[in-house]
């Protein structure tokens, strides 16, 4: 099993996760921490604190992970970055994976269930979705989409779970359908579910070089914040 660092930032969450090798199969090593306003400053103490607990370097990593979107222009880019600056430092690749199937991942983990739609609120009366099947791996039903609530649709499919905030931040939007009842809206993005993802993307040869890293927007692009741009130079520097 390789030694995977993840990084997820893409809404209120923010959580680093490190997975590993264990004896009885993967262990996955996780810290989170709320408040979208405090994510710059929060990712390198808790990825400091992951690599001390497992008693390791970055260095002994094979890569590491971040959740490239979609989700928070802020969050995302923070993510992406803070991925790239460590990795340049430790010349190690990197696996940009969606937050929306790492959403889908938790619903598996929770519910059991192999058809997922995932919804997380994109704020401004909008939400990304997508929807996932799992056959002893994942594959795309429905590619992300942002629009708004009430045009979500997924694919008609017995036992789809539905997860994601969007269904909390939208409750009369999905009101009646089919599908949102049972939704599981307290299932995010997380570092945790990154990091089991980002095994078998890198076994099938699914890394990058640092430089190639790239966050998936559903929207236009915005310039880095101040914010961010020191929470990416100091995540060089520290590496």
């Amino acid at each position: 099993m390789p030694i995977i660092l993840a990084i997820e930032t893409s809404s209120e969450l923010a959580s680093c996760a490190l997975l590993l090798d264990a004896p009885r199969g993967a262990k996955v090593l996780s810290r989170e921490s709320g408040g979208v306003r405090t994510h710059s400053q929060s990712v390198l103490p808790m990825v400091q604190e992951l690599l001390n607990e497992a008693g390791i370097k970055l260095a002994d990593c094979e890569a590491i992970t971040f959740g490239a979107g979609p989700g928070s222009f802020t969050g995302v880019r923070t993510a992406c970055g803070v991925a790239q600056g460590l990795a340049f430092g430790a010349d190690l690749p990197v696996l940009p994976l969606l937050t929306l199937a790492a959403m889908a991942e938790a619903c598996r983990a929770r519910t059991g269930a192999v058809e997922v739609l995932a919804v997380l609120d994109a704020r401004m009366n909008e939400v990304y979705w997508a929807q996932y099947r799992y056959d002893g791996g994942w594959t795309t039903v429905v590619e992300p989409v942002l629009s708004a609530p009430e045009a979500v649709q997924p694919l008609a499919v017995d036992g789809l779970a539905a997860c994601g905030n969007g269904f909390a931040a939208y409750p009369q939007a999905f009101e009646g359908k089919a599908f949102a009842a049972g939704a599981h809206p307290d299932i995010v993005p997380h570092a945790r579910e990154l990091a089991l993802l980002a095994a078998p993307a890198l076994a099938a040869g699914q890394a990058l070089p640092a430089a190639a890293a790239q966050p998936l927007y559903l929207r236009n692009k915005v310039a880095y914040t101040s914010a961010e741009r020191q929470a990416i130079n100091a995540a060089k520097a520290g590496a």
